[in-house]
């Protein structure tokens, strides 16, 4: 009798052993916390298709070490609570391995304090405040896109040789909105230091009403305008401004302004001669960028947007840490394997700061103008301004997380 139970213990420990590496060959289960209704639709939209069709090609060609990739999709409808409540649902009930996500900056802040505080890993995809691997930075947090500190620069750098003295902005009353101004404004100042601002304007986001701003703007005459508007608000505020004569009087300079997101809505209302970040996809050569354009096109039947750009390179970058950290996919091994990830993208290859988490993919800065045969604005006279160009020494970004 004590034999026979001996060996059926010994046949159960068999089949948990034999068990386990079949549990953990399981799917690797990611989540996605993003603004997929409201302001955040146009770029999200597009940022979904194209993580799906990454995942569609790292499955086919077998996954990540035998494993499947599964991506779980969360609306946050821009609420910094929303997103949190997925956060831990997404964790606590599905078993992801990491968070990814999040278009609003001050929905990526909430998000990015959560998985501090749990100790989870948050792949930042678009929110932009330099806040979150900076000042509010951790081990834990890592992000895609080029910040507000980086575009700032890179367009004031340009502005900078320009004549305009006398500057006025106009932008959403949110981290987002106030850090794209500053980090220009400050840039700006050191150029030239006899930059005067003559007028700030800050609506609530989503919630423009054009008329008394661009009479205000009108009113204090400045020399050039500062605009980190976006969605709904910009293209409100174009055709009032429009009306009004108000690119005919100044000149613009425009954050995101030369995304394809922001600019075909306007078709042929395109404001001309703005200096603009963008993402000029119809004119970059590389071979490696036109086969994905192709591929992506082909998938969808629509043109890329930034936002699809974006989403790809994010699920690049997951893959290849999943696959630097082996079988160990723990928020701490997760995070050693993104320091100083290289990763190979459309647009040629980026890293993953290992001071900071931010990745070195720059921006293009060129001038808006119009294309009358696609009857939309294009980006032309544009450069690629790397992210290593514009980002500060690690010393710098010590001394900011110094004080969080």
């Amino acid at each position: 009798m004590r034999s026979r139970r001996v060996l059926a213990a010994l046949a159960a420990l068999g089949t948990l052993v034999t068990a386990a590496p079949c549990a953990a060959q399981g799917t690797i289960r990611v989540g996605e916390i993003n603004s997929f209704s409201g302001i955040g639709a146009p770029f999200t939209g597009p940022y979904r298709q194209a993580i799906e069709m990454a995942v569609e090609e790292v499955n086919a060609k077998g996954g990540v070490l035998g494993r499947k990739v599964e991506v779980l999709f969360r609306d946050d409808k821009g609420q910094p609570a929303e997103a949190v409540k997925h956060a831990q649902e997404l964790v606590a009930s599905e078993k992801v391995s990491l968070i990814a996500g999040t278009f609003l900056s001050n929905v990526g802040l909430a998000v990015s304090d959560w998985a501090k505080q749990n100790r989870t890993l948050f792949v930042a995809a678009e929110p932009l405040t330099e806040a979150i691997t900076w000042s509010k930075g951790h081990d834990h947090v890592f992000r895609v896109r080029p910040n507000t500190y980086e575009q700032g620069r890179m367009l004031a750098e340009k502005a900078g040789r320009m004549k305009y003295a006398k500057w006025a902005t106009i932008g959403p009353n949110y981290e987002y909105g106030k850090r794209a101004w500053e980090t220009f404004r400050d840039r700006l100042r050191e150029l030239r230091p006899g930059v005067e601002v003559v007028g700030e304007h800050w609506p609530a986001l989503g919630k423009l009403e054009p008329g008394p701003y661009v009479t205000a703007i009108l009113g204090e005459r400045p020399d050039a305008l500062y605009v980190s508007l976006f969605g709904s608000d910009w293209l409100a505020f174009v055709r009032e401004a429009n009306k009004r004569g108000l690119f005919e009087k100044m000149f613009v300079v425009g954050t995101l302004l030369g995304e394809p997101e922001y600019i075909d809505p306007l078709r042929t209302e395109a404001p001309e001669g703005m200096l603009v970040t963008g993402y000029p996809w119809y004119a970059i050569a590389a071979p490696a960028h036109r086969r994905w354009v192709e591929a992506f096109r082909q998938r969808t039947s629509a043109e890329p947007r930034l936002g699809s750009l974006v989403g790809y390179i994010t699920v690049l970058s997951i893959v290849e840490a999943l696959r630097r950290a082996g079988a160990d996919l723990g928020a701490d091994r997760l995070s050693a394997a993104f320091r100083g990830l290289a990763v190979e993208t459309p647009i040629g290859p980026i890293t993953f700061r290992a001071v900071d988490g931010q990745s070195t993919m720059g921006a293009w800065v060129g001038t808006t103008r119009l294309d009358r045969v696609r009857g939309v604005g294009v980006m032309g006279d544009y450069e690629y301004v790397p992210g290593e160009r514009v980002l500060p020494p690690a010393d710098e970004v010590l001394k900011m997380r110094a004080g969080h």
